[in-house]
């Protein structure tokens, strides 16, 4: 089962840099991810997610590729391509894989403009050694599904960095 984890931190160049390391630490075997989104809140008040993978380039190349072929079939491949291209596009950005959007955004409704949340949906981790790498670039947890006690010592890890 799944862990959802969302810490807060000052800027989202701070969360991008947490989750460059979280991604090395997944590179370790220390950490598998599910996903890894950054929410920031703009002066406006709007939420932006920043996600790892764009479900929608992925549609529209998958789209162009099988729309070739069709066009080929008919005789018609730059037109298949585009066809294929958009129809790609617009199912990929209908596509919500890994931790819910709109869940995100609503959380993130909280964050002071220019902060930034970052979730990570962790399918399994070596928690002592992911949260003594993870407590030197601090940040306040938001929310977690994680047991009252992994929860506490994930708090006190990013705390120590603060005191430090």
């Amino acid at each position: 089962m799944s862990d959802l984890i969302a810490i807060v931190y000052p800027t989202e160049a701070k969360a991008e840099e947490v989750r460059q390391r979280v991604l090395n630490l997944q590179k370790e075997y220390l950490i598998q991810v599910g996903d890894a989104v950054i929410a920031t809140k703009t002066e406006k008040g709007d939420v932006k997610l920043n996600q790892l993978f764009s479900m929608t380039g992925a549609g529209a190349t998958s789209g162009g590729f099988w729309g070739l072929l069709i066009g080929i079939l008919f005789l018609n491949p730059l037109l298949g391509v585009a066809v294929g291209a958009a129809s790609g596009a617009l199912g990929g950005k209908l596509t919500d894989v890994g931790i819910n959007d709109k869940f995100m955004k609503e959380l993130s409704s909280t964050l002071q403009p220019g902060n930034a949340a970052l979730f990570l949906l962790v399918r399994q981790m070596t928690s002592d050694k992911v949260m003594k790498d993870l407590s030197q670039f601090g940040g306040t947890v938001l929310k977690t599904s994680l047991n009252e006690d992994k929860e506490q010592a994930l708090r006190d890890a990013l705390a120590g960095a603060v005191a430090a």
